[in-house]
């Protein structure tokens, strides 16, 4: 009898937390998404198979498609500060990635092929012109791809702050799909994926990661990439992918066979930032390099000009 009354009390204990935390997560995101700061009255559609695509189109002149970082947190607004600048000398597109932003975040495994697709389809559908193409950190990886795959639709290639090749190539591990299991339950893995986007997490990606001065790290940042972070279905979806490295793919062959003009643009303040750019020279010698002083992982973010001059140089 003893026993049957603990029993009871542990399943009522356990439903009672289960249900707290629920109620939790769900204040979370009405807290983190309250301010709607990532809505833009020109945002557009593009009605892709896999969900919904926000993007904006501004400006006028040759195509140039800007193509954010892929963490849980970015989305387009990641140009914000440049776009400006871009929009006097191209007709700039501005992409919300599937699982990121405004853009439809379906509960489904993210894969670099994914991303491959899209940008193709994308360029094909929406732009309708061979396209230059800027991208930043993880995000250059597919964009490399795409171009091989599809090098009729691509023109000039600007990477900003790729990740090292190996980085790139990494692969899922032993324990991966166990971890993503965990991460897609949908009151615990929720919980942990709100510990993992935290504001105050992002807080100190900014000042560590993404920026060189962290006193330039304004709040109206961390506000709009923590709402980013918590807009959609299924959020924690790309944040469980990308953790498990399905997001990965080895980009060496790709890099060797694509012909297309390549810039490569560091922040100088990254560590071993110019060894890494030796690396994608060593499989593609064409690739030509620039680096800005006083910058991170987020150049265009943190010193816009003078990301806009490198662009001027090379994009001619």
């Amino acid at each position: 009898m003893k026993s049957k009354n603990r029993l009871l009390t542990l399943m009522i204990l356990a439903a009672s937390a289960a249900a707290a935390t629920a109620v939790l997560n769900k204040c979370i995101k009405i807290t983190a998404t309250s301010k709607n700061l990532l809505t833009q009255s020109k945002s557009l559609c593009f009605k892709w198979r896999f969900g919904t695509i926000h993007y904006t189109k501004e400006g006028t002149g040759k195509p140039l498609l800007l193509i954010h970082d892929l963490t849980f947190a970015s989305s387009g607004y990641e140009w914000s500060r440049i776009l400006p600048l871009l929009k006097d000398h191209y007709t700039v597109y501005t992409i919300d990635l599937l699982g990121c932003g405004l853009s439809e975040k379906p509960d489904l495994t993210y894969t670099n092929f994914l991303y491959v697709q899209l940008l193709s389809d994308f360029v094909k559908s929406e732009i309708g012109h061979r396209t230059d193409i800027i991208c930043s950190g993880a995000s250059s990886a597919f964009a490399i791809m795409a171009c091989n795959q599809n090098p009729e639709l691509f023109n000039q290639l600007m990477l900003i702050n790729p990740e090292s090749i190996m980085a790139s190539s990494l692969m899922p591990g032993k324990y991966s799909k166990i971890y993503k299991i965990i991460l897609d339950l949908p009151i615990l893995g929720t919980l942990l994926y709100h510990i993992a986007s935290s504001k105050q997490e992002i807080t100190e990606v900014f000042k560590q990661k993404y920026f060189y001065n962290p006193y330039s790290v304004k709040s109206a940042y961390i506000d709009t990439y923590y709402e980013s972070a918590h807009l959609g279905n299924s959020p924690k979806s790309l944040y469980a992918s990308t953790k498990c490295n399905y997001t990965k793919c080895n980009i060496v062959n790709a890099l060797k066979k694509i012909d297309n003009s390549i810039y490569f643009v560091g922040g100088k303040a990254i560590e071993n930032i110019e060894e890494r750019a030796k690396e994608y020279q060593y499989y593609n010698s064409a690739i030509e390099t620039s680096f800005i002083e006083n910058t991170k992982l987020l150049p265009h973010l943190e010193h816009p000009q003078e990301v806009f001059k490198i662009i001027q140089m090379f994009f001619v």
